[in-house]
């Protein structure tokens, strides 16, 4: 299979990385991430006009028209500076949800403004009660004359504070776990009777719990009760793009990790001789390698719409979770005490690789869902068989 990228993707990947080490400096990322909302508000206008933020929308409303691929590269190159800006929030969620799901009317009244940096969004989906289950929920939406009226609260919102717009799910029908019933409803969020609580994630990057208590929404996105077949799509693209994030931050931990051995010096020599530490590093390159293997298969099966899509993505999703704690662990314990402190960035990859692991689901969950998928055939012909008896 060719995994080559074309040369506009690799342009692509050429900007981001002089963006990287021109302005990503770990002091300067420690000022980035110290701003309000956790991001610069300056680099997301030159993401703008660097045409970043219209890489995954389509031609008709000013976007590249960019598929998996192109998201891979940018995201990668993200992770190995840890860019701190609310890309996957604003744009492949909400921006995702809007293309996915919004009318031609919203699309091309929101899409160029986030294109152009002037918008920033939020999809508010998560509950206290639902953990990694998306469609557990309790927020309700019900008509009043006209208008749609939410009730209820999400947490974790990414982005939630920095965000002038929601996407958020609520129940208009059935009961509080179930598939169908969950409608998606576009708010303002300074409408009266929202109240955010934000709060910085474990990476330093920004969230917000959201209360809404009878407040309207502007829109509806996508069908009455079918917000599942709306969300699934668009969150299952976001899921392969933080695992290219998780990979770029592994690649650099392994290059950080390797320099220092390199150079640390112990009883004289170079503490990269030892040959117990060298078998070390060569486990979380393996790691890092089958990560990217991984990574590949499930980017072609999504851009080719393939049959293994989905089982592809969850067992990378899986593989970044398990990999994230061994490459993370490994660099901690190879730079020593110097590993566990601020004054260094090998800290700050490996509490991004935490939080990846916990986006959407931890490996743990996903292994479950992985196995579910594949037992799936299996058990229905033996439910067939039994039956048939």
């Amino acid at each position: 299979m060719n995994f080559s990228l074309s040369e506009e993707q690799n342009q692509i990947r050429d900007s981001i990385a002089r963006f990287v080490q021109e302005n990503y400096a770990f002091d300067q990322r420690n000022a980035v991430v110290a701003q309000e909302h956790g991001f610069s508000a300056q680099h997301w206008q030159q993401f703008a006009e660097l045409g970043w933020l219209s890489i995954p929308f389509a031609e008709e409303h000013d976007g590249f028209g960019g598929g998996p691929v192109d998201t891979m590269v940018l995201m990668q190159e993200f992770g190995r500076g840890l860019v701190a800006e609310p890309y996957p929030a604003t744009v492949l969620l909400f921006g995702g949800l809007l293309q996915e799901g919004a009318s031609e009317a919203i699309k091309g009244e929101y899409i160029p403004k986030i294109i152009a940096g002037e918008l920033q969004g939020a999809f508010a989906y998560l509950e206290r009660q639902s953990r990694y289950v998306m469609t557990d929920i309790a927020t309700t939406a019900a008509k009043q004359g006209n208008d749609w009226v939410l009730n209820g609260e999400k947490t974790v919102v990414l982005n939630g504070g920095a965000a002038s717009k929601l996407i958020v799910a609520a129940r208009t029908a059935g009961e509080q776990a179930d598939e169908s019933g969950i409608t998606l409803f576009l708010v303002d969020a300074a409408s009266d009777g929202i109240e955010r609580t934000t709060y910085r994630m474990t990476d330093g990057q920004e969230a917000a719990n959201i209360t809404f208590n009878n407040v309207s929404a502007e829109a509806v996105i996508g069908s009455e009760g079918e917000g599942s077949t709306v969300m699934t799509p668009v969150v299952d693209a976001a899921k392969l793009a933080v695992c290219a994030n998780a990979l770029g931050a592994m690649e650099s931990l392994n290059a950080q990790t390797l320099e220092y051995c390199k150079t640390r010096e112990q009883f004289g020599v170079a503490i990269g001789s030892f040959q117990a530490l060298q078998h070390r590093m060569v486990d979380t390159f393996s790691a890092c390698e089958n990560v990217k293997s991984l990574l590949y298969r499930a980017v072609c099966a999504a851009q080719d719409n393939g049959e293994d899509a989905l089982r592809s993505l969850l067992a990378l999703k899986v593989m970044v979770g398990r990999a994230g704690k061994l490459i993370g662990g490994e660099a901690i314990q190879l730079h020593g005490g110097m590993g566990m402190t601020n004054e260094l960035s090998v800290g700050f990859y490996v509490k991004r690789l935490m939080i990846i692991n916990t986006l959407f689901g931890d490996a743990d969950y996903h292994q479950q869902l992985f196995a579910k998928l594949v037992n799936a055939p299996a058990e229905a012909a033996s439910a067939a068989k039994a039956e048939a008896a």
